[in-house]
């Protein structure tokens, strides 16, 4: 883990050693998780498939429905 120092407000430090004390945790673990959550929101967001609009390639070249078609057999054939 590496050790850092930051500048924080006095009310904003009072607030975090209260809200740590209540849980039953330290000051510093709470910060950790308030970083974490921080990354994990706006630097380094997750994006659900759900989230993704779909994207178009173009037209359809042709079809692969035809008998003869390579790709129709190898996706029955199984």
């Amino acid at each position: 883990m590496k050790t850092i120092t930051i500048n924080v407000s006095e009310p904003t430090y009072k607030d975090f050693q209260r809200f740590s004390r209540e849980r039953d945790r330290s000051t510093s673990e709470l910060i950790r998780e308030a970083m974490d959550e921080y990354r994990d929101a706006r630097i380094r967001p997750r994006v659900s498939l759900s989230d993704l609009q779909p994207l178009s390639l173009g037209e359809i070249k042709g079809e692969i429905f035809a008998k003869d078609h390579d790709v129709l057999e190898e996706m029955l054939d199984e």
